[in-house]
């Protein structure tokens, strides 16, 4: 009587088993709409921004996951990226009924020149985002202190606006923010001393076209930059500490600043395709080293007060007059020859 329950037991679990790897799996939850409270807020944002053709598909009976410029995580019917770009007849402030996308990664408001006011409060709660982007508007007022409060940053760009005032350092509290782009407003005052992580691979800043003052903080020589450009602004001093062996720096523009600093003394990182020094007050020579960067495209120290010859070889060649004009005592090809 035993062996025969046991042997039912067998059967009947092998019956289950069986059944089982015929079953078909169950789809993956996914929602056509996402949460109701990211769409009332979605629908809070479109009446505080006009009539846009961007807003078109955006009705209170449609799904909003399909609504142009929305991007939803479809696992949570939660709205992860939010991207308006390229409208003129968008028109008013930032919404502060953004803060009610509280699950909002990548924010994007670029070309829309009608866009104006400060940045609210409410971006500050939007503690998930990654990547903001506010361009190429006519937002003014300060860059907020409150954006230190967004921990998930990885990128800021702020570029071509009309904000004014200093760089907050609160930005330097961002741990893992390695891409800031506040070029082409009219900030003011120095760069803060803590203002990028010196554990990211790459960091890219743009500052450029401001009016910032001040030395190049001395914690940059311990950033690894890839891409920097400080251009047009009224910074001073020494930046020979952003060279140096080792580095993966790319592409450094510190043109039209009055940095002052001995160039014979930098080690120029070999990954290095555009240098723009131009019009500060460098002095020394050119590094021969110059000549064996592999990918070197762009060259310009003119109106500094370099001397020495110009290193020949390499892709020097390819720079004229232009990139060495109006300096000191620089001479040999494409200037005058060397007096001996």
């Amino acid at each position: 009587m035993r062996m025969r329950s046991r042997a039912l037991l067998v059967l009947l679990l092998c019956s289950l088993l069986a059944g089982a790897a015929n079953a078909e799996p169950s789809p993956d939850p996914t929602y056509k709409d996402c949460h109701p409270g990211d769409k009332a807020a979605l629908l809070a944002v479109k009446a505080a921004l006009g009539e846009a053709y961007h807003f078109a598909s955006w009705t209170p009976d449609s799904p909003c996951c399909d609504w142009y410029d929305v991007t939803c995580d479809h696992f949570t019917g939660r709205v992860v990226g939010l991207a308006v770009f390229q409208d003129a007849n968008l028109t008013g402030t930032i919404p502060s009924a953004l803060a009610g996308l509280p699950h909002l990664q990548d924010l994007t408001l670029r070309h829309l020149p009608a866009l104006s006011g400060p940045i609210p409060p409410a971006i500050g709660k939007l503690s998930n985002l990654s990547s903001l982007r506010i361009s190429w508007t006519a937002v003014s007022g300060p860059v907020p202190s409150f954006l230190g409060a967004l921990k998930k940053l990885t990128f800021l760009e702020l570029s071509f606006n009309s904000l004014t005032g200093a760089i907050p350092a609160s930005l330097g509290t961002i741990p893992n923010l390695s891409g800031i782009n506040l070029s082409r407003n009219r900030l003011t005052g120095a760069i803060p001393p803590m203002f990028l992580s010196k554990s990211a691979d790459q960091v890219y800043l743009w500052l450029s076209h401001n009016n910032l003052t001040g030395p190049v903080p001395a914690g940059f020589a311990a950033v690894n930059f890839a891409h920097l450009d400080l251009s047009r602004n009224g910074l001073t001093g020494d930046a020979s500490g952003l060279f140096g062996r080792g580095k993966e720096l790319q592409y450094i523009d510190l043109s039209r600043n009055d940095f002052d600093f001995d160039l014979s003394a930098v080690v120029l990182p070999e990954q290095l395709y555009t240098v723009d020094l131009s019009h500060n007050a460098i002095h020394g020579s050119i590094p021969a080293q110059v000549a064996n960067l592999p990918n070197l495209q762009f060259f310009n120290v003119s109106y500094n007060r370099l001397c020495g010859p110009v290193p020949t070889g390499g892709n020097m060649a390819r720079f004229d007059l232009y990139n060495f004009q109006h300096n000191k005592c620089l001479c040999g090809a494409p200037l005058s020859t060397c007096k001996k």
